[in-house]
């Protein structure tokens, strides 16, 4: 703390020991002083309590503001291999962003569009299009009133039928997916036992059912056993009363890490306390697995071992919207209590229709092995571009098969060296920072699609390789280059 009863000197000594600046213009001193004008202008309210806190906060001002043009970049495109990226600049140090009207054409390693059914696809677009001439582009009406058509009743059985579930229930936005069910499905005198990585959307969906919440580490069985056993043990708290209903809540990839579910194991824990199993495949359904039914397929574990089976449309499937796969008195159960089913608008017609068209595709039914291709393409393209990331040296994180692989940054400052220089040379990436992961444990996200070919792969490893040179991410050694070898310019003990 600053004693203001100082002499002018020595606070000022204070400031530059503390910033190891001779300019009294430090953050600190403007935050001080941020301070006292925001107390004056509170007075201006007439009683009212500030409705925000508008842009104050530390962090926005000190990091976010000075690197928003690496986030919420335009595209003026559909987010296929390549797409167009609109030009932006800014007059004020980047606190306001100004678009132009040119555009780069830029290599796609952000979106979500594994299989690459985004961009215009022979057989989704047109049946696509007829069904919005059909069906225009909205119900305009929640499922229980006008808004269920004949797609939205194809849509669910054939959505159970991939998934190898008795039943299913879609929804028109995948957060509002597990946002709305977990509320539903459990309540006061419940337990859900979260893994410590989860989606915000788990998170909050959790926070908002009234249930005792309990984290288990990261993808660590044992550690999920530990606090079963404690939490059975200890009961309700206050009155220690058995649980009404233990659930435990786990995704099949997770976004930020890459990595896949231990669902073997923790669906074998499950078993032995009796707790339900709920899985959220968001990541995984359509991009992992022989079939492309997800981490369950890939696993070996039998679906009707997971009680509960979510998912998303807008990855894999290049669509939106989500679903929630189980038996069919669960899923009944929803369609009767449900908010997000009752009062929310059902899903776009023509939404729905491509999410059909693209699961006929991946299972054969188009007449045609381009689904079978696709699959093996986003695996093979995966485990390609991950490899020779570790072998530049790259802390990649993640499992094999995995389409998602974080290439860690951890410095907060590297993340507009990284993001900007890739986009000048035409390679669009997308970095994660602050909240969504811990301030010092910043990242680049990469997404692999099937729509990538072997040129396009090799382009962005050129890249992002001549990249990390220069911002300097490159952690490990890098692996020695084979023709390097073969022509004894280096040698290898």
């Amino acid at each position: 703390m600053l004693d203001l009863h100082l002499p002018l000197h020595t606070y000022r000594q204070s400031i530059e020991s503390l910033t190891n600046k001779k300019d009294p213009e430090t953050p600190l001193f403007r935050d001080f002083f941020r301070k006292i004008f925001d107390w004056c202008r509170a007075s201006n309210l007439q009683g009212y309590a500030p409705i925000c806190l508008g842009l104050e906060d530390f962090y926005t001002r000190r990091l976010y503001l000075r690197i928003q043009d690496c986030f919420g970049r335009p595209i003026a495109s559909a987010p296929d291999a390549w797409f167009d990226v609109v030009e932006r600049y800014s007059n004020d140090n980047n606190k306001t962003l100004k678009r132009t009207t040119k555009k780069s054409r830029c290599l796609n390693l952000g979106s979500y569009n594994y299989l690459g059914f985004a961009a215009s696809d022979e057989y989704c677009t047109p049946r696509a299009i007829k069904s919005l001439k059909r069906f225009s582009p909205s119900t305009c009406s929640a499922r229980v009133d006008g808004g269920t058509t004949t797609l939205h009743t194809e849509l669910e059985e054939c959505v159970a039928s991939f998934v190898q579930k008795p039943a299913a229930i879609v929804f028109g936005m995948g957060y509002v997916t597990n946002s709305a069910i977990l509320p539903v499905l459990v309540g006061k005198g419940g337990l859900i036992i979260s893994d410590s990585l989860n989606h915000n959307s788990i998170v909050n969906g959790a926070r908002g059912s009234g249930a005792t919440i309990r984290v288990f580490q990261h993808n660590t069985p044992s550690h999920l056993e530990k606090v079963l056993r404690e939490q059975i043990a200890d009961g309700q708290p206050r009155t220690h009363r058995p649980w009404k209903k233990i659930i435990v809540v786990v995704e099949g990839i997770y976004s930020m890490e890459g990595e896949l579910c231990k669902l073997p194991e923790i669906v074998a824990i499950c078993k032995k306390y009796k707790a339900y199993v709920y899985l959220d495949e968001a990541h995984s359904i359509g991009a992992v697995g022989k079939s492309g039914r997800g981490v369950c397929e890939l696993l070996g574990v039998d679906t009707a071992d997971v009680d509960i089976m979510m998912g998303t449309f807008t990855k894999s499937f290049g669509s939106c919207g989500g679903y929630i796969a189980g038996s069919k008195e669960l899923i009944q159960y929803l369609k009767y209590t449900c908010p997000a089913h009752l009062y929310a608008t059902s899903i776009s017609p023509p939404a729905a229709q491509q999410i059909i068209s693209s699961i006929k595709v991946i299972l054969g039914e188009d007449g045609t092995s381009r689904g079978a291709q696709k699959l093996a393409r986003i695996r093979e393209n995966s485990n390609f571009f991950r490899s020779e990331l570790q072998k530049m040296g790259f802390e990649v994180l993640g499992d094999n098969d995995s389409p998602v692989m974080p290439i860690m940054l951890y410095n907060p400052a590297k993340i507009p060296a990284f993001s900007r220089e890739c986009l000048k040379q035409n390679v669009a990436v997308v970095t994660v920072a602050f909240p969504a992961t811990p301030l010092l444990l910043a990242r680049a996200r990469i997404c692999i699609s099937a729509s990538h070919t072997k040129e396009d792969l090799v382009k962005a490893l050129e890249v992002i390789s001549r990249v990390g040179d220069l911002v300097g991410i490159k952690y490990f050694p890098a692996e020695p280059n084979k023709q390097q070898q073969e022509k004894g310019m280096i040698k290898v003990d």
